[in-house]
């Protein structure tokens, strides 16, 4: 027999089923293939949908952050892909960013910049443009709120002090990080950067709420205004 014969997943034995193998093992058993098999459903004629899947994972170097960046159109380019089975990827890698999202703001207390980085990337670290996020503290270092300040080009984004503190003082809070992302990749602060900066700081000050830290967010890193020394 052809070894290379397509053998149907109807055919394969218990342990090799990715259904009856996540309801055996559990979910944790599965390789990211066989997880993306389940909610494609089935392959073609001459692929089974877990060889399907490793193929689209090959072609993002196995990476599920890059999987989640394909539009439905760059989906259905793979053999044995519908719009239906493109949507139903998307739809779960979605769920996937929004439940990284939902974890981290289950942080009982902000202690680090690598925290508020986990917070973040989730939100802001993979956009094409620039947004301006305000992230708001109570005396305890707890969050109280998340706010989307502005949403800009790739170039950069405005951002309005009055209403960065309009809303501290509205919710009761003591304390806020500043954060936004650089879609370009750069770690490196801007001058933009470092005068809105010092301008919600000196602020701040006058208003007894503290202006704790600046993070710029990339897709793999963070910088902390705090951390370099440069606040």
């Amino acid at each position: 027999m052809d070894e290379n014969a397509f053998f149907p997943i109807t055919n394969w034995s218990e342990d090799d089923k990715p259904r009856e193998k996540l309801m055996l093992k559990g979910k944790s058993a599965l390789s990211d293939a066989e997880l993306i098999a389940i909610l494609i459903g089935s392959g073609s004629r001459s692929e089974s949908a877990v060889d399907l899947s490793r193929r689209i994972l090959k072609s993002v170097e196995n990476n599920l952050n890059a999987l989640g960046k394909l539009s439905i159109a760059q989906l259905m380019n793979f053999k044995g892909i519908g719009e239906a089975k493109a949507i139903s990827i998307i739809a779960a890698l979605e769920l996937g960013r929004r439940r990284r999202s939902e974890d981290a703001v289950e942080l009982i207390k902000i202690t680090s910049s690598k925290m508020i980085f986990e917070i973040m990337q989730p939100i802001i670290g993979e956009l094409p443009h620039e947004e301006f996020w305000i992230i708001y503290l109570n005396n305890s270092n707890k969050i109280l709120s998340k706010l989307q300040l502005s949403k800009g080009g790739i170039t950069g984004t405005l951002v309005d002090v009055r209403i960065v503190f309009k809303n501290a003082l509205e919710i009761g809070a003591t304390a806020l990080i500043l954060c936004h992302n650089h879609p370009s990749g750069t770690l490196v602060p801007s001058d933009a950067d470092k005068q809105i900066t010092k301008k919600l700081k000196t602020a701040g000050d006058s208003l007894e709420v503290k202006v704790l830290d600046h993070l710029i967010v990339t897709e793999f890193g963070y910088f902390s205004f705090v951390d370099e020394g440069i606040f």
